[in-house]
């Protein structure tokens, strides 16, 4: 039995001899898919390959890999299998130069070469992609537009022309089968899209848009009925085959038919090697070893059950055939085949890898317009992102405006005044905790773009933040239109837009706020607590619970003074009481108040006397003195510029 696969390594020009390979028109797609034919990587091929992390019941090293070897030739497509916990996926993310396993507890050996040599970090990002199970798309987009924003994203528009970019999408659109489904949503929770295995299609293609060489993807069947799975691994293989790429999948538990569609197959149990080689050869392999794969059964099913001990019911008779079966296969002639294929392709190591043909990547600029011009699709479409925020202001609106409606300037009113400039800062800010979900989403797919080298989080943070501007500043003024007038707060046009003014800076730092909890914690239960914790903190100390002259020293100096809700719940009771006049209450007939009047003032200011209370009375109970408006819009700036640095350094730092 060779080690060779028969339908790889010309299977290219097998192909164009033949121009109809599996349904698939060659002809078709020869001059669509031209930029994705792979002349440069040869082979992919790795030994010695370790991964050890600490056990976490006997705190002894263990290896979840274990000293495993091979190789994958261009054109070919190669499933990595095996039961829960064999250790496909920490080898799939070895061979894909991923973080493995758990931090600082793991530690890694072995090389992975390409065309028979060690290849730069760089170059490395450059001609591989990674799709992973849990592909993260942006629901709100097209089809079309997935694939056009990701070409966008990963080569410059200067060295792709517009015209040559569409006609690149449309090929691939054609190859997967989605040209149908171009202009359908891919779906949101709310809005219904594309299926299941229409969507692992597009996520594979969003990745092949880039001109990867070597396209490594986890599960990508996981989650689909035997049908979808299938149509995904048989558009790879077509994809694979006419281009000549190398395509390494880790696959659960395949059908028959998706099983019979892979050219190799890996078989690992507990981190070993079982088997590596031919698909069509392994079936003889354990005949050999006498276990015969019996009539009707899946093959695929019948392997992982045959090193699978898990539910053995005899635990060490199960380790021993599984130990014999593993020494089989190392004594075995394709393993040795196999070990004879990785060293020469080391030895025939020096060909270097040619990256000219993925083109150039987009500058700052350009990725930053990229991500502002889909964040900005998202936003319209997407009501999560913004359109339950709006409803959810609007509502606060209405409830603030009727519940304070038309208080007077009385002195009976200062207190509730005073309420509905604190409830309506604050929880102005604390609903910005709805943007949640949205950042998440959009966290999600940056997560999977960097670590396929699209862009960094300078250009996401950047085009995230202004992306937000004018909705927060719509939400202000929707905000104020309604709640001002309707409460009665001081009735000037200059007043108004002073409150709007503060009222649209609380938002951005509440919204920065937002994305560095969510960005720190990625969890959507776990940043909603945080931020909702972080608002009641701002609530307590930001001088309206306790005024700013009785606050202790240890939250007054720790949290009080970069409290963004404290610099505009300050300025809003600057705008509300420094020009404002307010009449005092009368007294029962026949008493007298303190200067000889019928009026018993609560504040006592310098027109006491003509039963009047003047608003800055109100300010010197809080220790508010107005003149301080620049320096208090420079703090704001700060912090507002501070919690987007903040969450900048998280995705920077995280791996």
């Amino acid at each position: 039995m060779g080690f060779s696969n028969p339908s790889s390594g010309n299977s290219t020009e097998v192909e164009r001899k033949n121009p109809v390979v599996e349904g698939i028109d060659i002809e078709q797609h020869a001059v669509a898919e031209s930029h994705l034919v792979n002349t440069t990587v040869k082979n992919i091929s790795w030994k010695g390959v370790t991964v050890t992390v600490k056990d976490r019941e006997t705190k002894e090293p263990k290896n979840i890999v274990d000293n495993v070897e091979g190789i994958v030739e261009a054109g070919e497509i190669l499933a990595l299998m095996g039961p829960s916990g064999s250790g496909k996926t920490s080898l799939l993310n070895m061979l894909a130069m991923r973080h493995v396993g758990r931090g600082g507890a793991t530690t890694t050996s072995g090389s992975v070469l390409i065309n028979g040599q060690p290849a730069p970090t760089s170059t490395f990002r450059q001609i591989t992609r990674f799709v992973e199970q849990e592909d993260h798309l942006i629901g709100s987009l097209t089809v079309m537009e997935e694939l056009n924003f990701s070409s966008r994203l990963a080569i410059a528009s200067k060295v792709l022309p517009k015209k040559e970019r569409i006609a690149r999408i449309e090929g691939l659109l054609d190859a997967f089968g989605l040209r149908e489904q171009k202009d359908t949503l891919i779906g949101t929770p709310i809005r219904k899209g594309i299926s299941g295995g229409q969507k692992r299609r597009v996520g594979v293609a969003s990745q092949l848009i880039t001109c990867p060489r070597i396209l490594f993807l986890d599960e990508p069947t996981s989650g689909l009925d035997s049908k979808a799975g299938w149509e995904v691994i048989k558009y790879l293989k077509g994809v694979a085959r006419r281009n000549n790429l190398i395509v390494i999948a880790s696959i659960h538990q395949p059908s028959t038919a998706t099983f019979n569609l892979f050219d190799k197959i890996m078989l690992l149990s507990a981190g070993k090697t079982h088997y590596f080689g031919p698909v069509a050869g392994v079936t003889e392999h354990y005949e050999s070893l006498g276990h015969e794969v019996p009539l009707h059964v899946n093959p695929a099913e019948f392997l992982l059950d045959l090193v699978n001990i898990d539910f053995a019911s005899e635990r060490e008779e199960a380790v021993k055939a599984l130990d014999d079966m593993q020494t089989a296969w190392r004594g075995s002639e394709i393993s040795k085949q196999l070990t004879a294929a990785v060293a020469e392709a080391e030895a025939r190591g020096g060909e270097q890898v040619d990256t000219a043909g993925q083109g150039t990547k987009p500058s700052l600029v350009s990725s930053t317009v990229t991500l502002l011009h889909r964040s900005f699709v998202k936003s319209y479409r997407d009501v999560v992102a913004y359109g339950i925020r709006a409803a959810m202001y609007f509502g606060l609106a209405i409830m603030v405006g009727t519940v304070w409606v038309r208080l007077d300037a009385a002195q009976e009113s200062i207190i509730p005044f005073i309420n509905a400039l604190f409830f309506g800062c604050a929880f102005m800010s604390f609903m910005a905790v709805a943007y949640c979900p949205a950042w998440l989403e959009d966290y999600f797919q940056y997560i999977k773009e960097r670590r396929n080298g699209l862009y960094g989080p300078t250009a996401l943070i950047i085009s995230n933040f202004l992306i937000g501007i004018p909705y927060l500043f719509l939400f202000s003024l929707l905000f104020s239109v309604i709640s001002y007038w309707l409460v009665n707060f001081q009735p000037t046009a200059k007043a108004f837009f002073t409150w709007v003014f503060w009222l649209f800076c609380d938002l951005l730092a509440a919204e920065g706020l937002v994305v560095f909890m969510s960005s720190l914690f990625p969890s959507f239960v776990i940043s909603l607590a945080l931020v909702a914790f972080a608002n009641g903190l701002w609530m307590s100390v930001d001088g309206f619970m306790v005024q700013p002259t009785v606050l202790n020293v240890f939250y007054k100096y720790v949290f009080h003074y970069w409290d963004y809700q404290k610099y505009v719940f300050e300025n809003m009771m600057i705008n509300e009481f420094r020009d404002r006049v307010y009449t005092c209450g009368k007294l029962p007939e026949g008493m007298m108040g303190l200067n000889g009047s019928d009026c018993q003032c609560m504040f006592q200011t310098d027109l006491a006397d003509q039963c009047l209370i003047r608003g800055q009375g109100v300010l010197d109970q809080y220790g508010y003195k107005p003149g301080k408006q620049g320096r208090d819009i420079g703090i704001m700036f700060c912090i507002i510029v501070g919690w987007r640095l903040a969450a900048w350094v998280v995705l920077k730092l995280k791996k």
